[in-house]
């Protein structure tokens, strides 16, 4: 008796393991390979008999919608440092790299040469407010070298796009690319189920529980990302609707997992290469919705202190307090702020002279 205990324990525990293995591995698929997946699955003969049957039914996605990419051409690609500004080579920015020239791209953003946005815009023939902006990527790309990326440059990643965000009456909503995977949820009829399998032949009870269990995962997978990016768009409605990096609210994949009652790991397959389009056009990598504390604070306080240079550490320990009910010590906000390469309250508003 207890022999045949532990051996019933040891498949259980076998058959979960696969089953998690399947969700992982359907979690991670790119949009184009779990819809051709979704295909093949509804043409499996077991599942046309449970649609007939009524056993097995599709229910509409609340609310979802259906959109075209701005842009041709799938896959997101990053490589090395995780800035999608610079996705594809393409995007305003990288034109507006190219109009400066390399010579003085170089000379004017990327060596130590002490330089006014209004002098960096007279060196490049630019406005001032493309110098200020090709500044600000230039510090953030550095800053995200030194603390996130690693010394050697990695392969570049591609991204697959779920969904495009827009802007209605000032709310963010969603826009799915892939009509086939989001015209619903399947939905199992336990009465009908029954009815169906009750005459059929062993074998064939055994063809629709695989299925059942295909279709399962599939369900699974669905409904986690569908909502998963309703939640990120409820909790950065602010950041989507302004655009500013600094209005994200901090939120990591271990409380989102929590939210939605899932495994990180499985969450973290399925929005690892996953990506977005936002209303302004960029398409981003899903975690970009994802920030750390730090991240957030860290463009916070940079933000302050390009648009006010005069401020101590304490001036702007008390402005993020102030605008964002962060509560960070003076000596945490200089650390913040050499992580930075900023300088001190009184060399900042030198410099911006």
């Amino acid at each position: 008796m207890k022999l045949r205990f532990n051996i019933s324990a040891k498949t259980r525990t076998s058959a979960s393991l696969i089953g998690a293995l399947k969700l992982a591995h359907m979690a991670e698929m790119p949009e184009e390979d779990f819809e051709k997946e979704l295909k093949a699955l509804e043409q499996n003969r077991f599942f046309k008999l449970l649609k007939a049957s009524g056993a097995l039914n599709v229910a509409e996605f609340p609310s979802a919608r259906y959109a075209a990419r701005k842009y041709a051409g799938y896959g997101l690609k990053l490589s090395g440092g995780g800035l999608p500004e610079l996705a594809d080579g393409n995007g305003d920015l990288v034109e507006l790299m190219q109009r400066v020239g390399q010579a003085k791209f170089e000379t004017c953003f990327l060596k130590d040469a002490v330089l006014s946005d209004v002098e960096r815009a007279e060196e490049c023939d630019i406005t001032v407010a493309d110098a200020a902006r090709l500044r600000a990527f230039v510090d953030r790309a550095f800053m995200q070298a030194e603390f996130e990326a690693p010394a050697a440059a990695p392969a570049a990643q591609v991204y697959s796009a779920v969904a495009g965000i827009e802007m209605e009456d000032g709310e963010p909503v969603l826009g799915f690319f892939h009509r086939e995977i989001w015209k619903g949820s399947y939905k199992v009829d336990q009465q009908k189920l029954d009815e169906l399998t009750r005459d059929l032949p062993l074998a064939e009870r055994d063809g629709v529980e695989k299925v059942l269990k295909r279709v399962e995962f599939a369900d699974k997978r669905k409904t986690t990302l569908y909502r998963a990016l309703e939640i990120l768009l409820n909790i950065q409605a602010e950041y989507l609707a302004t655009g500013e990096p600094g209005r994200r609210r901090p939120l990591s994949q271990k409380t989102l997992a929590k939210n939605l009652e899932v495994h990180p790991s499985v969450l973290n397959r399925l929005v690892s290469n996953k990506s977005v389009q936002m209303p302004w056009g960029t398409e981003v990598p899903m975690d970009v919705l994802l920030p750390s504390s730090k991240q957030v604070n860290l463009e916070r306080l940079y933000a302050i202190a390009a648009e006010r240079p005069e401020l101590s550490d304490e001036g702007l320990r008390e402005e993020l307090r102030s605008r964002h009910g962060v509560e960070l010590s003076r000596r945490s906000v200089a650390q913040y702020r050499k992580d930075m390469s900023l300088a001190a309250g009184g060399r900042r508003e030198a410099a911006a002279a």
